[in-house]
């Protein structure tokens, strides 16, 4: 015998759906305004974020996609055009020589400053500035119960906050 669906209440629904539409409005405008105003794509601004808060500028590549949640495999083809466009190398790891861990080249670091302060102000006005200091309180500590219950409580390291996005 099945159990019948615990279907949306209204305001449930109403809550879903806003949801929805903002990920994917949000997204996609701020997605826009990263290409336009730097030519890069989340992707590779992930990956160039990432690399400025590593130790050195560089990082495990199974680390990276990790923290990603991408595959290596993924990830690799993905640093293959990075590295192509000579925003990271990939090197040797020093203490195991069965990894690699790919480095954030001085181009990569410029590109990522260059691009930081108008990402950012993406993130403002399209997010932020539209919500109060109890909203924003409210939506982090949503966020933060969603991921952790999602992955359960082994959430990757917390990454030092410079004030990028």
């Amino acid at each position: 015998m099945t159990s019948e669906p615990r279907w949306l209440t209204d305001a449930e629904q109403r809550t879903w759906q806003a949801y929805r539409r903002m990920q994917l409005l949000l997204g996609a405008q701020v997605s826009r305004d990263l290409a336009a105003d730097s030519g890069l794509s989340d992707a590779d601004y992930d990956v160039l974020s990432h690399l400025s808060f590593a130790a050195e500028n560089r990082c495990r590549i199974s680390e990276l996609a990790e923290r990603m949640l991408w595959s290596r495999s993924r990830l690799s083809h993905h640093l293959t055009r990075m590295q192509q466009r000579g925003l990271v190398v990939r090197e040797g790891c020093a203490s195991d020589a069965r990894c690699a861990e790919v480095v954030l080249t001085a181009d990569g670091l410029r590109t990522l400053e260059e691009a930081a302060p108008l990402h950012v102000a993406s993130v403002r006005r399209n997010f932020i500035d539209l919500l109060t200091p109890e909203q924003q309180a409210a939506f982090a500590e949503i966020g933060e119960v969603v991921v952790r219950h999602l992955s359960d409580g082994a959430e990757p390291r917390a990454r030092k906050t410079r004030g990028a996005a």
